[in-house]
């Protein structure tokens, strides 16, 4: 045991003896992961719309009637700050859009046709042009009611119905109320009927996205272990392990171990990241989890070791370790669903042990199944495990 675990030190050391290691083992995966993830989750996933920033500096019915109509708003959602406040903010860049609603801003001033609103954007936002977009509609449904009220003064005026500029007044409010009340009782014209036929492909880009870039970048390094079996014959050091009291099936459990250890330790990082960043229910099935995880590194080590057996130089093995990890990562659905692809893609791709590795990831992290969901791909796996440590323990020369 004592070999074994030596071996094994000794590979991490020599993985690890260059800090840029760390950018592939743990900083690479976190990036892409987030990134196809489409960053973290929001903080409230039910509101959809975008946030803009109110200063009512007027605080006059017409203006609470704004903001009022823009809280009925599907697009965006106001948010009442100071003036002080909402420029920071906005200087910040931590908000596309505010508007200001300026003092002096009544009823009056819509009628005589001097209302004006301060409507700050941030350049090339789409965010801020859905929010204009919102703004225009709410005042318009304000405006509306008061150019409907006036133009019943205008009508009634031209009949001569006025005797003072107080009933002008008057009738010009009962007009505007009778707008309102009309607007608010006005129907729905638009029927939004949501179709309730079930998506047949389950898909998440969070958990898409993580389990996919689990499987990628620790297939990549286990495939890798080829590259240090050419290293160990072209700097001569397996020959001097294997003149000693070590034999061939200790080397090769020391770093085959190893190597798996560090990859398991590499997956539960992103395990992790993908449960308090993306907010992921990883955690629903721990012991169904580790049986995956394990026999997904398994059969992607005994692989590397199959191709440590043909590869002559440690650049060859690094390259094709790259190559086939990507190659394999692609088909497997792990940087696009695997509904994509054609129907003959989809058949064939089934032996590859990256499809099975995220089909039962998935499993347990979007379809919320359990140890018996998995039980079938990690069997799998196992037998690719199996089948190639075979081969290239047959295989194995020290030369």
């Amino acid at each position: 045991m004592k070999k074994i675990f030596a071996i094994a030190w000794k590979d991490a050391v020599i993985r690890f003896a260059s800090s840029s290691e760390l950018v592939f083992f743990i900083i690479l995966p976190i990036v892409f992961t987030f990134l196809l993830a489409g960053g973290s989750p929001s903080g409230n996933p039910t509101n959809n719309r975008v946030r803009l920033v109110v200063v009512d500096q007027a605080n006059t019915a017409v203006s609470q009637e704004i903001i009022a109509e823009l809280d009925k708003s599907t697009a965006a959602y106001p948010e009442v700050m100071t003036l002080e406040d909402a420029e920071e903010e906005f200087n910040a860049r931590r908000v596309s859009t505010v508007l200001i609603i300026p003092a002096g801003l009544d009823l009056s001033a819509i009628q005589n046709g001097t209302a004006e609103l301060d409507f700050r954007q941030q350049p090339n936002d789409m965010d801020a042009s859905i929010a204009q977009r919102a703004i225009q509609t709410a005042i318009r449904r304000v405006s509306s009611t008061v150019n409907a009220a006036n133009l019943a003064v205008e009508e009634a005026k031209s009949r001569g119905t006025f005797e003072s500029s107080m009933d002008e007044q008057a009738y010009f409010e009962d007009a505007l109320q009778l707008a309102k009340d009309l607007q608010a009782d006005a129907p729905e014209r638009i029927t939004v009927i949501e179709g309730t036929t079930p998506d047949s492909v389950d898909y998440d880009p969070r958990a898409n996205s993580s389990a996919g870039q689990l499987v990628t970048w620790v297939f990549i390094p286990l495939f890798g272990i080829s590259a240090l079996f050419a290293y160990e014959r072209q700097q001569g050091t397996l020959r001097r392990v294997l003149t000693t009291p070590t034999s061939k099936a200790t080397f090769l459990l020391g770093t085959i171990s190893g190597q798996v250890v560090m990859a398991l330790i590499q997956m539960s990082l992103l395990i992790l990241f993908g449960m308090f960043a993306l907010q992921l229910k990883w955690g629903q099935e721990p012991f169904a989890l580790f049986i995956l995880l394990t026999c997904t590194a398994l059969a992607a080590g005994a692989i590397g070791t199959t191709m440590g057996t043909f590869i002559k130089t440690e650049g060859q093995a690094s390259g094709l370790s790259i190559m086939m990890g990507m190659v394999m990562a692609l088909l497997g659905g792990c940087w696009y669903p695997l509904e994509l692809f054609p129907a003959a893609v989809q058949n064939i791709v089934k032996i590859l042990p990256t499809t099975l590795a995220m089909q039962g990831l998935l499993d347990l992290v979007l379809r919320g199944g359990g140890l018996t969901d998995i039980l079938l791909e990690s069997g799998v796996l196992l037998g690719f495990a199996a089948v190639f440590f075979t081969v290239g323990v047959m295989r194995f020369r020290y030369e």
